[in-house]
This record gives structure tokens, sequence and C-alpha cells, in this order.
């Protein structure tokens, strides 16, 4: 399929099979994030794959949004070589974080499966739970899995801006 037939094919899902995921299906997850692009390349991400039920089952602690996937990614970076924007200083590890985070969800619609982007979570409790050293800063989780039969799109997947909205043509 195409880029634009599978960025519109991928949704976030709610509901996953209790099935394990391959660690070849992981793998190649991860490869996509690896490929990512970042700022400089410095490639500041660090990703913890959880995929201990006991763990998984603590993340309910800091967020409702599991949704007992079998899979859930911790999306780090960290903030000793994430590139700064020497005019303001701006660290771009959020950025990279999410292309990154970006590239393995089209992987994982790829390879047949779902995922959905999690930012709501208490990240005090997060990096206690997950114990994430201090030098990295946690931006979401993803879980991931095989989709349950009956997940579908939420209602909103569908509703997208026109371009006329969005774009703009050499000035605002």
């Amino acid at each position: 399929m195409d880029f634009l037939q599978l960025a519109q094919k991928r949704y976030s899902c709610r509901k996953f099979l209790p099935k394990e995921v391959e660690i070849e299906i992981i793998q190649k997850v991860l490869e996509a994030g690896r490929l990512a692009p970042t700022a400089c390349n410095f490639q500041p991400q660090r990703i913890l794959v959880i995929t201990d039920e006991n763990k998984r089952e603590a993340l309910k602690e800091c967020t409702k949004f599991t949704f007992d996937a079998p899979v859930i990614l911790a999306i780090c970076y960290d903030k000793e070589e994430s590139w700064k924007r020497k005019y303001d200083g701006q660290d771009e590890g959020i950025v990279d974080a999410g292309i990154v985070s970006t590239h393995m969800m089209l992987e994982i619609t790829h390879l047949g499966l779902g995922s959905t982007w999690v930012a709501s979570f208490d990240p005090n409790k997060a990096r206690q739970i997950l114990n994430i050293p201090e030098h990295l800063e946690l931006v979401n989780l993803l879980p991931f899995g095989y989709p349950a039969e009956n997940d579908v799109p939420s209602e909103m997947h569908e509703k997208r801006k026109q371009i006329e909205e969005i774009a703009f043509w050499n000035e605002f």
C-alpha cells in the first residue's frame, strides 16, 4: 500500500486481543524507530519495551490508557544527548521522540497491528514505576498489539480539516 493509504489506515486502537506479539514484530517496530530522523542525527531516543504483565499492570497506576495491550513502549529522550537550538536553547528531544513514535506507529499499522499514542499519564508515577533515570524524559507511551475484532476507529478519525484551513501559500 502506498504511504497515504497507510497514513489513512492508521487509527488509535483501544481494544487488543490478549495475544503475545512476536519478538520479530517488536524488533521491526524498533527498527522503524531507529531509522527515524532526529535533529542533527543525535538519536537521543530511548525506548523501553514493556512486555512484562506485572509492569503493564503497574502502569495502570499512572494512566487508564493502557488498553490491556500486550506491549507498551515508553518513548523517552536523553536530555544530555538531544540537540538544543542555539538561538533560544529549545530542546528538540521531544520532537525527535514524536518523529520516532510516528515512524513506529506507521510500521505497527503496516504490520497489521494497532497502536495508540498516550500522553495522558502521571509522569512522576510513570518514572517511578518504570525506573526511568533522571537524564531521560518520558514523552509518551505507545501501547500496541493485535487489534480486537470489534475495535474500530473513533468517530473523530475521519474528521479532518480541509487543506485550505491548514496550509497557506507564501504568507498567512
